[in-house]
């Protein structure tokens, strides 16, 4: 009873926060609703066992998303994504593709054959299922994994300018008194702000 009610508080979640999706007005917020509708839908994953399956996409599914969102926050004119702005594009055609794509499977779902289970699982599934996806690789993987662990925490870290114990307010508070014209920057206004050249 349990499991039957956390599959559907999962499934009405998942549902909910992909629409979610197009309906917010920033990517910020379309970026975590995303992120919850895929951590709703990997919860009944976990509910037939599949622990590591689960867990695996959970990771993921965090993972890339806060990966999108540290990007958006470096690099968008958009100021971390959070002003108002369409998030759905070309309405009328990404409608009736979503909407055939609900037909099709829920069709599948409802009207194929689906076969039984012969034999029994093996006695440890998460490790039939890592050989089964990896093979001989998985050492592999599991290193390649470290090595975009460290590449996305050197590229937060690359992409601030100062270091934590530089003084923020300082030089941005103040303009230089040889900036001709208020509002604008120069070479010699990027300079004091930034350090360049110290």
């Amino acid at each position: 009873m349990a499991q039957a009610v956390v599959f559907w508080v999962c499934a009405i979640g998942a549902v909910a926060a992909g629409l979610a999706v197009f309906r917010v007005d920033s990517m910020a917020r379309a970026t975590f609703a995303l992120l919850a509708s895929f951590v709703l839908a990997a919860v009944p994953l976990l509910l037939l066992g599949l622990s590591y399956l689960g867990i695996l996409v959970i990771l993921m599914m965090i993972m890339e998303m806060v990966v999108m969102a540290v990007f958006m926050i470096m690099y968008m004119m958009n100021p971390a994504g959070l002003m108002p702005m369409s998030m759905v594009h070309n309405k009328k055609g990404s409608l009736a593709i979503s909407t055939g794509t609900f037909v099709v499977l829920a069709v599948g779902v409802l009207l194929v054959d689906w076969p039984q289970r012969q034999g029994v699982p093996p006695p440890d599934v998460t490790f039939a299922l890592g050989e089964a996806l990896m093979g001989s690789h998985m050492l592999v993987m599991l290193v390649i994994g470290l090595g975009l662990f460290a590449t996305i925490v050197s590229a937060v870290v690359l992409s601030h300018p100062r270091g934590r114990y530089d003084r923020f307010g300082d030089d941005l508070r103040r303009r230089p008194p040889d900036d001709p014209i208020p509002g604008s920057v120069d070479a010699r206004s990027l300079t004091r702000i930034f350090g360049v050249g110290r």
